[in-house]
């Protein structure tokens, strides 16, 4: 039996002994969904380098454990004052907590949510209104080709749900936590969120992903958000999960005529992280902005995929991904742009750019454009380099030391996407672990 077969021989064995714990609730639609995304997965197995969408990026340390998916509820010894850190300063809004992929009601608040709109866990809105909810789960993010999707959904019964109907203007911010906590025991978490507003709507999101105390287990998030027709949605997540941890993060997004989407995704944590962005402009004049900052060390891998579907006329996208790479960590990035026969008039704009703080580390990237119209402005590019010793030198003859120097220029090189987050409080606390990151670097870097 080769490995792989016995990865998934692994996850279709507990996918078959937690079967026989729901009862009822086998015969629902959405358990059909994932009897299907199991089959699906156990016919792909893990990507593997062979494949180009996964050319740099070895995923044999998530495929060659064994990890337990986490199927109910603990709190693992979670306390009010871990959650307390983990609430961004400043910010007075409503919070969703998550364990272990599960929904923590003790630990989370909602208040001030208008009529009519849904701030709630996805397996309450499936008791709720199973139907309904199902009318956009798993209708973007399609596992039919994708292991890593097939498995979440196989695995899916919590997450975030959020729902606002038409002419719905959620002043403050949505902060959903998610928390990996366990006792060394290796658990694979899957959530799912799901964002859907209607017409002219406006809603800021917040997701933020941590480990307490060490502990190393593997995300496998996916998030569908559904942008109505003239809505604004600012999507921000920051995953600072432990060194030892696994990151895998889907987002789709489908958006509807003049509607405006910001997504903004910024990694500091996990052995092996991957965000993957997926957006289908699907309505005339609609605009997205795709941000995107990787801060890395050691031996780190973080991968950043976006792809941008320009499937209708008049509309424009502004994609700007920056990274950090110190140590023997590695990047990725692969942005694709497509524009079909019909989606003229587009006006699309891809930048990445690299900063090496060390000799040793690489990054490997391939920006993307498939044009199928003739009437569009597209542009895209990609620079890789490291600290200019002109401007490291001119600091210092104003008499700042060569660490402060090259700090003050890496931070300035990070700060043009954490000055596009317009969650001030989430702003900040960016600044402060971008300054605690550099530091943390100069320490690995004297040892």
């Amino acid at each position: 039996m080769t490995a792989a077969k016995s990865i998934t021989d692994w996850y279709r064995s507990k996918f078959d002994e937690w079967e026989k714990t729901l009862n009822g609730s086998s015969a629902t639609a959405l358990h059909g969904i994932r009897r299907e995304a199991l089959a699906r997965f156990t016919e792909l197995g893990f990507p593997t380098t062979r494949q180009e969408e996964w050319r740099f990026t070895n995923t044999t340390p998530i495929a060659s454990a064994a990890f337990r998916p986490a199927l109910s509820y603990d709190a693992q010894g979670v306390r009010r004052d871990d959650v307390e850190k983990l609430l961004l300063a400043g910010l007075n809004a409503s919070h969703l907590v998550f364990i272990n992929g599960h929904f923590s009601r003790e630990w989370s608040s909602v208040s001030r949510i208008p009529p009519g709109v849904r701030v709630q866990s996805i397996a309450s809105a499936l008791q709720e209104d199973h139907a309904g909810v199902l009318m956009n789960l798993t209708r973007h993010a399609r596992f039919d080709d994708n292991a890593f999707t097939a498995l979440n959904t196989a695995f899916v019964q919590d997450g975030a749900f959020v729902s606002l109907p038409d002419n719905t203007d959620l002043e403050e911010p949505l902060h959903l936590i998610f928390i990996a906590a366990g006792d060394g025991a290796q658990f694979v978490l899957s959530p799912r969120n799901l964002i859907v507003t209607g017409r002219n709507c406006r809603l800021s999101i917040v997701e933020t992903y941590h480990s307490l105390r060490g502990a190393a287990c593997f995300t496998n998030v996916v998030s569908e958000i559904v942008a109505g027709e003239n809505s604004v949605i600012e999507h921000d997540k920051l995953q600072i999960e432990s060194a030892g941890s696994y990151h895998i993060g889907t987002a789709h997004i489908s958006q509807g005529a003049g509607s405006t989407v910001v997504s903004n995704a910024i990694t500091f944590g996990g052995a092996i992280a991957r965000n993957a962005v997926n957006v289908v402009l699907d309505g005339e004049g609609a605009e997205c902005t795709l941000n995107g900052l990787s801060v890395a060390t050691g031996k780190q891998l973080i991968d950043n995929h976006t792809t941008i579907d320009h499937a209708k006329p008049r509309c424009s996208s502004h994609e700007l991904y920056k990274s950090i790479l110190d140590g023997t960590s590695r990047g990725v990035f692969n942005g694709k742009i497509v524009v079909r026969k019909d989606a003229q008039k587009t006006d699309a704009k891809q930048t990445n750019k690299t900063l090496l703080l060390s000799d040793s580390a690489t990054i490997d990237t391939k920006p993307q454009l498939e044009i199928f119209a003739d009437d569009v402005k597209c542009t895209h590019g990609a620079t890789v380099g490291q600290l200019e010793e002109e401007q490291v030198f001119y600091l210092r003859s104003r008499g700042i030391p060569l660490e402060a120097a090259r700090d003050i220029l890496t931070f300035a090189f990070a700060s043009d996407v954490v000055n596009r987050v317009h969650v001030q409080p989430l702003r900040e606390q960016l600044d402060d672990l971008l300054h605690a990151r550099l530091r943390q670097g100069r320490v690995a870097e004297e040892h």
